[in-house]
């Protein structure tokens, strides 16, 4: 909304400050303030609220990993990171653009998806009893299918004509991209669907999805702000799509709303990001990739996300279901180093390390390319 006083400048000089509220980079630093203020300061009062209506975790048993000590822990605390990221994109992007519109619907639809999910578990005081897989694909892939419909349909896709389809290759010299055609419709499906479920399964250890989450999305905001700006992309050799600059700024909420849920949900942790929280944030980096049209990119710069879903995969599709053995000690991932008698700190702190590493190999690939 505040975004809309820029035009009042072009009316009345004497109001020439609120040119301001044009510029990106103020409204990134906004947007960052608003959604760490609203973190920290409703925090609080939610995982209270949360704790007396019996919100509490479902410690799944592992036997010989010790989580008995994190019972009764408040959990949904996803709901810290939705209230301030819808805030703070309504307060600071413009309401009109599809880079906004579409990210504040995923957050929106893949939080309920995941607030059912762990509802569902708390109700039934079982953490293997939440909502079906099945009905979590589907209704995981219906928003994914109306996204992959709007990104195609010539009457309302963001993308300038001829990069519709187009997916680029990053590290390859110049702008190398590989047109899918037809199938992009199921790429798009799929990249949702993958990259949703790939932060839900990192959601296991205290910090341990919000730190690889904005360190991701700091990523991806520095593309959306170069490739919606027609000089820095034509340097770049980026395809130059108008006004992915709106997501720049959300990437810009993410960061703040995650250093204020981390405020809480720091070793050791007084709420639970929950599949509320895990879903909504998965939701919105798998669109901002698409957005972006870096799509490959997502496999170094959510690395982690990328090493705890195909740690499940691989544990449950290849080793238990066709092997009929284990391959790792446990999945996802995490698991195992802490099955390995790796303490929760080191763990996450160490995931945070190569995160932060990976981010920094995926902006080299601007230059590189």
């Amino acid at each position: 909304m505040l975004y809309y006083l820029s035009f009042l400048s072009k009316d009345y000089p004497f109001l020439s400050f609120l040119r301001l509220f044009d510029s990106i980079a103020f409204r990134s630093i906004g947007a960052m303030i608003t959604a760490l203020f609203i973190s920290l300061i409703f925090g609080n009062s939610i995982i209270k609220w949360l704790y007396k209506k019996g919100m509490r975790d479902v410690v799944r048993d592992y036997s010989d990993l010790s989580s008995k000590g994190k019972k009764g822990t408040p959990v949904m605390g996803g709901i810290i990171i939705i209230l301030s990221l819808v805030v703070s994109i309504l307060l600071w992007t413009d309401l009109t653009s599809v880079f906004s519109l579409v990210p504040l619907a995923a957050i929106i639809w893949y939080g309920m998806i995941g607030a059912k999910d762990d509802l569902d578990k708390i109700r039934h005081k079982h953490s293997d009893r939440g909502m079906s897989q099945l009905t979590k694909i589907v209704l995981q892939g219906l928003f994914a299918a109306g996204l992959a419909w709007i990104l195609t349909n010539s009457s309302y896709t963001p993308f300038p004509e001829g990069i519709v389809s187009k997916i680029t290759v990053p590290y390859l010299k110049g702008n190398f991209s590989v047109d899918l055609g037809g199938f992009y419709i199921f790429f798009v499906i799929i990249t949702m669907l993958s990259i949703s479920n790939a932060v839900n399964f990192a959601d296991g250890l205290d910090g341990l999805v919000t730190v690889p989450s904005i360190v991701t999305g700091g990523v991806y905001g520095v593309f959306a702000y170069l490739i919606g700006n027609a000089v820095y992309s034509r340097y770049l050799l980026l395809n130059f799509v108008p006004g992915t600059g709106e997501l720049t700024i959300i990437m810009a909420a993410l960061f703040g709303a995650g250093l204020g849920f981390l405020w809480y949900n720091c070793y050791p942790a007084s709420i639970f990001m929950g599949d509320t929280g895990s879903m909504a944030i998965g939701g919105l980096l798998g669109v901002t990739v698409l957005l972006v049209k870096q799509e490959l990119l997502f496999v170094v710069a959510g690395g982690i996300f990328v090493a705890e879903a195909f740690s499940v995969l691989i544990q449950e599709k290849i080793g238990i279901r066709w092997l009929g053995r284990r391959i790792f000690f446990r999945a996802p991932i995490h698991h195992t180093f802490q099955f390995r008698g790796m303490s929760e700190p080191k763990i996450v702190q160490r995931f945070w390390i190569v995160s932060i590493i990976l981010a920094l190999v995926s902006i080299s690939s601007i230059k590189i390319r």
